[in-house]
């Protein structure tokens, strides 16, 4: 029942209440008393009393039986991206796997070094006898063909040329076999010293194969010795005609820049240069 509802029905409630109590009244009057004929006719019901005070909220009710699912709601928004992670530990080593199809022949690749030379092979058998070759044309012997140039001065000279000798070589082919010898020493008053000898063809040292030299070497404390050295050597790769075998003497290149106090020769004791045209040297 609602508050208003119960108001509507406040005022019947008490219109009949106000008449049962007049009749109750009546009847106590008519046991008591008379029946007056002045007997009032019931007065009209008063107005409605004011609405009382709310009640306490009344208790919370049963909890009602779970509704159906609503309908799913629309895509949010991105969110941002998250800040990179650590990176992680690497995983394990697969199995290996299936072999793929055989790939397209390549372009051939470019010659590669010459090996070592490989062992020497077994003698082979005994071949059979040639026949007689055709003769051969008559060959150009080497007549021996040498000449010596001999001096007796001395010379201070400590680099340059010493002394020449001029021969006349026969043969394109033949070597020369030359010789020098003589007197020759080197000073120094403190340490040690060197100085060289060596000889030329036509203005330049032996290249075929090699220089012909003769080094001397000493310490201050071997004063100042003259000795009588050597030095011999084969030249070739000599043109034919005239050539100037010369005898010098400078620094030793290799020990030293210095250049010292070099001497060739002493008092009237021979020096010599001997000059001898030989056939070539065999073969290797």
């Amino acid at each position: 029942m609602t508050g208003r509802t119960f108001c509507l029905l406040l005022p019947l409630l008490y219109m009949l209440l106000h008449l049962s109590m007049d009749s109750v009244h009546s009847h106590n009057t008519t046991r008591t008393h008379s029946s007056s004929p002045f007997a009032g006719v019931p007065g009209v019901p008063g107005s409605p009393g004011r609405n009382g005070a709310a009640g306490r909220d009344g208790r919370d009710g049963v909890k009602g039986e779970k509704g159906e699912r609503g309908l799913p709601g629309g895509r949010g928004v991105s969110g941002t991206q998250g800040i990179s992670g650590d990176k992680g530990a690497s995983g394990e080593k697969g199995e290996r796997g299936a072999a793929g199809p055989v790939g397209i022949k390549g372009n051939s690749g470019k010659v590669g070094p010459r090996g070592p030379a490989g062992s020497k092979g077994e003698d082979g058998g005994k071949g059979q006898k040639g026949g007689n070759g055709s003769k051969g044309s008559k060959g150009e012997a080497i007549q021996l063909n040498w000449k010596q140039c001999i001096w007796t001065n001395n010379d201070g000279g400590n680099t340059g040329k010493i002394q020449e000798c001029q021969f006349k070589k026969t043969h394109s082919t033949s070597a020369l076999h030359v010789v020098y010898s003589g007197v020759t020493r080197v000073y120094c008053s403190s340490g040690s010293c060197c100085s060289r000898w060596y000889l030329t063809f036509n203005g330049s040292e032996c290249s075929g194969p090699a220089p012909i030299d003769l080094i001397v070497y000493k310490s201050a404390s071997n004063g100042n010795p003259h000795r009588t050295r050597q030095m011999e050597g084969y030249c070739e790769n000599i043109p034919s005609g005239n050539v100037v075998v010369a005898l010098h003497v400078g620094k030793c290149a290799r020990w030293s820049s210095t250049v010292y106090d070099a001497h060739t020769g002493w008092h009237d004791y021979t020096s010599r240069i001997l000059i001898t045209e030989v056939p070539p040297s065999q073969q290797q």
